[in-house]
């Protein structure tokens, strides 16, 4: 081929287009990379769909019964359900459906909707069934508003910040945490009732027929239309007070000021928020649309100043957790990585090429990135640490495509050529097999794509943002680079090029001597004995397979970081006094604060916050930047646990020291599903009993331990006799205990709802419920045991489903959290058959972390048997053979060897981030490998015999494959050894390229040849036995 031809030459020779390109992706994506989203973690839809339903005063069994069954059999038949699970508690019941893959959760939205409206048996007293679509809110930070003040001065002042902060245009949505309802509380005695022949709904109903604000119609007058409207709104609490609720025979009316109590309250159910000991409240502040982490943190930084000084004396703010501070950090370490990454490659190209030609491949990188930059916005990617994690990913892969354009230039200018002939000859003559590089590297990336749930979506910017870099990296490298090579002039050099030149040609001489009386003796050693080193490479494969097999590396869904906080969550016995809660919260408190004065006080905790949920306890230690604490999150929670001792007195204690999504979840989630609940209660108590035996499992919790004692009322014959039914007596006994809502208003930001209920004093014991009356049909009044019977029982606090099925979880967390498997495995081999064997007809299953982990490891072995075949296809193309493409993948086992070993050397345990580093290995491994074959199959066309042709190939791409292997490792080496907290959850998938790659290069160099090797053997024997059958 005439080498003046073709786009490679064109290019090469012509000044100003290569330029014009490499100024255009330059430029284009610098400008790209100013406007482009920025966030913490990708955006995406979660895909589920919630039915919620409140049922104030219904025990979780009855919403299951009332509620959530005829729900879940109204939807169970819509195309595109893949999951249905509901939880019901007491007052409210939650369905959540997950969607298929491929199908619109708005169009199943409204299917859903139309499915439960349709239903006509939900019970009267329940509110309307509320269905939307789930979305992940992108917070921000957390403030808190603190001080020793009365609760509703404190919610006022909470309240007052949020609209201060939302007068700036800057900030769009900020809520209040925990936000109770305001209610107008109206308390009657049982003896009024009685008195003026009254019932709670009777009281109910006069108030919602005359506090209301309603339209009436119009009147057409001459002059203009007038608007008629009854005006008898009420807000205050004393203009309720006049409210007429019955007219006496004496002819007076009856108010409602005369009969009961009123007051303004907070619909707290029992929960109180403190801070530093202080009562507290607090406001998330949230980012939305375009908005950036650092924009809105800033925002409200500038503010705050400013109402921090109109706080009354007492009352302090205070910022309790800021993502934008983590978004920073993480960027500034990803940067910095980036920085050292390409800094290492720099000096290694310098060391082992020419200096410029070290310039030139070094400068495809930037320009491969920016590049890469302008095609992100068009697949809906921003920067976010997944992406930014991404390049790093590619810094170590990209410049191989370089440094083999680049290294065969080099090879022909060390033949005398001149640069323009040497950067068109040298780059053409790796074109094809540099294009199916990229494109089987294109290829391994692939299965990431395809992983299913919360973590395909959060890593579905990995390959997309690599493969960009890659169709950049193949123009760079094939068009851009040996421009800028070609037009290179010899020109004198000063002091300090000769310098260099001379440190890279003593590296080089040291290099070519290297292979000259090291490599090249060893590997003829190597082919000598290539069966016996087959057979130890294979034995290395074996051994390490099994031990990872075996367990003993560990294995869980997401690494777990370094959080911010560690929380504890304590739960007591239902019905626990009020000083068993305090007495329980004064021990972890107290564990708390030995535990930050024993390792550095302010130097480890930042703050305490307090939460109290009638029986749940939840505290949080709030901890300072991972660079200033002197110990990290995991032994911050064992020295918590150690302090606090064992509180043996409560239903279950936990140690949080993660958050939500992929990897939050505990260790450890057994999911039991049975018809009968009696089963269901034995077997989680016996499963929790025999998890207390395994050692390292810790935090053993149960959604049947927490049962609540349940009065059960059956109406009594003389109840009958007397007109009444268990309507009645329901109906009664609820407005009693719970309240009537007469009406709900909005006033302000806030609904208020006015409540009628029973004296607080009458409704706080048994005692108080068995002496209630209860109205008949003549109007006379009964006790309640008169007219009921009454039981006793336990009810489940929570009934869970899935799929229709009630289940109970069983939860664990496991140290060291990577031997999870290993309890797994026993529990399955002997626990779980003597439950199978105790309890027939009981389902148990893996959930939480696990079951993500088996449909994501099952996703991704489909998706890379694919992506195997594929790379198969691309390799036996320019090959023009079935049976070497399998020479250059058998390199791929040696390359999962290595992602092993660097794992065990580096103490760090299997992870499904580790994985996807495995299968991205998958495509780089076979780039060397596909390089030297190329190269051996261009010496045996020469007609050299098979040895001399993989030794003469072997040398050649000695000093090419030395290089991608350095600076792919050299690239990744800053994250692999990173320490700081940000970067734990990526360094899994960076040691599975860097030490897959290094282990893959040794491989490469000695044990491909060897199966050359053995290859020729084969067709020898196989001609030999034809020409003996002949």
């Amino acid at each position: 081929m005439n080498e003046n031809k073709g786009a490679i030459a064109w290019m090469a020779r012509d000044k100003i287009t290569p330029n014009l390109l490499m100024l255009f992706l330059i430029i284009g994506g610098l400008f790209v990379t100013w406007g482009i989203k920025k966030e913490i973690m990708p955006e995406f839809n979660v895909d589920r769909i919630e039915v919620a339903v409140s049922y104030s005063g219904a025990t979780p069994e009855e919403i299951d019964l009332s509620i959530v069954l005829p729900v879940e059999n109204a939807i169970r038949g819509i195309e595109g359900i893949d999951e249905i699970n509901s939880t019901s508690v007491s007052g409210s019941a939650s369905v959540t459906v997950k969607v298929m893959e491929g199908y619109d959760a708005n169009q199943m939205l409204q299917e859903i909707d139309q499915a439960v409206n349709r239903l006509t048996t939900l019970p009267e007293e329940s509110e309307k069934p509320r269905i939307s679509v789930k979305s992940r809110k992108r917070e921000v930070m957390e403030i808190m508003i603190y001080g020793d003040v009365d609760k509703r001065i404190l919610r006022t002042l909470t309240e007052n910040v949020r609209d201060r902060l939302l007068q700036d245009p800057g900030l769009t949505q900020i809520e209040l945490d925990m936000e109770p309802g305001h209610e107008i509380q109206i308390s009657i005695d049982q003896d009024q009732l009685q008195r003026y022949g009254l019932t709670l709904g009777e009281v109910s109903e006069a108030i919602s027929q005359q506090a209301f604000d309603q339209t009436s119609g119009e009147i057409n007058a001459i002059g203009g239309d007038i608007s008629v409207r009854v005006q008898e709104r009420r807000e205050q609490v004393d203009t309720f007070r006049d409210v007429p609720i019955k007219s006496m025979t004496s002819g007076s009316t009856l108010k409602l000021g005369d009969i009961t109590t009123l007051s303004h309250e907070f619909d707290d159910d029992g929960m109180e928020a403190r801070y530093n000991g202080q009562l507290a409240a607090g406001l998330t502040v949230y980012r939305v649309g375009e908005q950036t982490p650092i924009g809105v943190s800033d925002t409200v930084r500038h503010i705050l100043p400013d109402i921090r000084a109109e706080l009354p004396p007492g009352v302090s703010i205070d910022i309790t957790d800021d993502d934008s501070v983590n978004f920073k950090n993480q960027m500034n370490l990803l940067l910095k990585n980036a920085f050292l990454g390409l800094l290492l490659v720099l000096v290694l190209l310098s060391l082992f090429l020419e200096y410029r030609l070290a310039f030139w491949v070094t400068m495809g990188i930037p320009t491969s990135f920016l590049g890469a930059m302008l095609l992100l916005p068009g697949m809906d990617v921003s920067i976010n640490i997944i992406s930014m994690f991404a390049f790093i990913i590619a810094l170590g892969i990209v410049v191989d495509d370089a440094i083999i354009a680049g290294e065969n230039i080099y090879h022909r200018r060390q033949e005398g050529m001149s640069f323009s002939r040497a950067a068109i000859l040298g780059a053409r003559d790796v074109a094809v097999p540099l294009t199916f590089s990229i494109l089987t590297n294109m290829v391994a990336f692939l299965p990431i794509l395809t992983l299913p749930g919360m973590l395909g979506k959060l890593q579905q910017a990995t390959p997309l943002v690599v493969i960009s870099v890659f169709a950049i990296s193949w123009i760079e490298a094939l068009f851009i680079l040996p421009a800028h090579l070609g037009q290179t002039k010899d020109r004198p050099k000063g002091k300090a090029g000769q310098w260099l030149d001379s440190v890279q040609q003593s590296a080089d001489k040291r290099l070519m001597s290297f292979i000259d009386t090291r490599y090249k003796p060893a590997l003829n050693s190597v082919l000598n004995h290539k069966y016996l080193s087959l057979s130890v490479a294979l034995a290395i494969v074996v051994l390490v397979g099994a031990w990872q097999a075996s367990g003993r590396l560990g294995f869980y869904l997401m690494p777990r970081t370094d959080a911010s906080f560690v929380r504890v969550i304590a739960t007591l016995p239902y019905g626990s006094p009020e000083s068993k809660i305090r007495e329980t919260l004064a021990i972890i408190e107290a564990g708390a604060q030995k535990l930050a004065l024993e390792n550095g006080g302010d130097k480890l905790v930042s703050g305490l916050t307090t939460i109290i949920e009638n029986e749940v306890i939840r505290v949080s230690l709030n901890l300072t930047a991972p660079d200033v604490r002197p110990i990290n999150t995991a032994e911050v929670a064992k020295l918590w646990r150690e302090a606090n001792g064992e509180m043996t007195d409560l239903l279950s204690i936990t140690y949080t020291t993660t958050g939500h999504g992929p990897g939050g979840d505990p260790a450890l989630t057994v999911e039991l599903s049975h018809s009968d609940t009696e089963v269901l209660r034995q077997a989680s108590e016996f499963l929790s009993r025999q998890l207390r035996q395994f050692s390292g499992v810790t935090d053993i919790s149960s959604s049947f331990a927490s049962g609540n004692p349940q009065l059960d009322i059956r109406i009594s014959q003389e109840g009958m006799a007397l007109g009444l039914t268990a309507d009645d007596i329901s109906k009664q006994l609820r407005n009693a205990l719970f309240g009537v809502t007469a009406i709900k208003q909005q006033e302000g930001r806030n609904e208020v709802s006015v409540k009628v209920m029973l004296n607080e004093a009458l409704r706080q014991s048994e005692a108080d419920l068995l002496n209630m009356m209860i109205r008949t049909d003549d109007g006379s009044y009964m006790p309640l045991t008169r007219v009921a019977s009454i039981g006793h029982s336990i009810a489940p606090s929570t009934v869970i489903r899935r799929d229709g099925n009630r289940t109970v979880d069983i939860t664990a967390e496991v140290n060291p959290r990577g031997s999870t498997p290993q309890i797994i495995s026993s529990l399955q081999k002997d626990v779980f058959e003597e439950l199978l064997a105790k309890y027939p007809g009981l389902q148990i299953d893996l959930g939480g972390d696990q079951k993500r982990a088996a449909k994501s490891m099952s996703a991704l072995l489909k998706s890379s048997l694919l992506a195997m075949l594929l790379i198969y296809a691309l390799l036996a193309i320019p090959f023009q053979s079935f049976t070497q493409p399998l020479l250059v993948m058998a390199a791929i086992p040696f390359g999962l060897v290595g992602a092993f070993l660097g794992h065990m050397i580096l103490g760090y345990t299997l992870s499904m981030i580790s994985f996807m580093g495995v299968i991205a290995l998958c495509g780089v491994v076979v780039n060397d490998s596909l390089i030297l074959l190329t190269t051996y199959n261009k010496h045996r066309k020469d007609g050299k015999d098979w040895r001399e042709a993989i030794n003469q190939a072997a040398t050649r791409r000695f000093r090419p494959i030395i290089l991608t292997t350095l600076t792919t490792f050299g690239g990744l080496a800053p994250m692999i050894f990173e320490t700081s907290r940000e970067a734990q959850m990526l360094i899994p998938m960076a040691i599975s390229l860097g030490f897959g790659i290094l282990f893959a290069t040794f491989i490469t160099l000695a044990i491909i040849p060897c199966l050359i090797g053995v290859g020729h053997d084969i067709k020898s024997r196989l001609k030999w036995e034809a020409g003996q059958a002949y």
